[in-house]
């Protein structure tokens, strides 16, 4: 989920690293640690689901600001709608009003 919840916070506006990984601190994701983080921003680059740019820091190091493209977004819909059939499920089961299969009314 690491990945979806990456892309959402980029789809968001313009981000790095460290503000992505801290705006999901922020949601209760706990911390995401940079050797966590970026093989999966690294993976959706590659991918084409973000893009990025190298920019000089202001009196420190540069930074890498990533961007969501058309294809990322398109992305994120669709794991947005995966997301929400797997929790619907999962709640139904859970409450139990699942479909009967498996329960032992007797």
């Amino acid at each position: 989920m690491l990945e979806t919840m990456a892309l959402a916070v980029v789809s968001e506006g313009e981000t790095y690293g460290y503000l992505i990984a801290a705006r999901l601190a922020e949601a209760g994701m706990g911390t995401i640690k940079g050797g966590t983080l970026y093989p999966v921003l690294n993976r959706l680059e590659r991918d084409g689901a973000l893009a990025s740019q190298w920019r000089q820091g202001e009196g420190g190091p540069g930074r890498k600001y990533y961007t969501i493209t058309v294809a990322g977004r398109e992305r994120l819909g669709q794991q947005r709608a995966q997301w929400q059939r797997f929790t619907e499920r999962t709640s139904l089961l859970l409450q139990g009003e699942g479909n009967g299969v498996g329960h032992d009314n007797g």
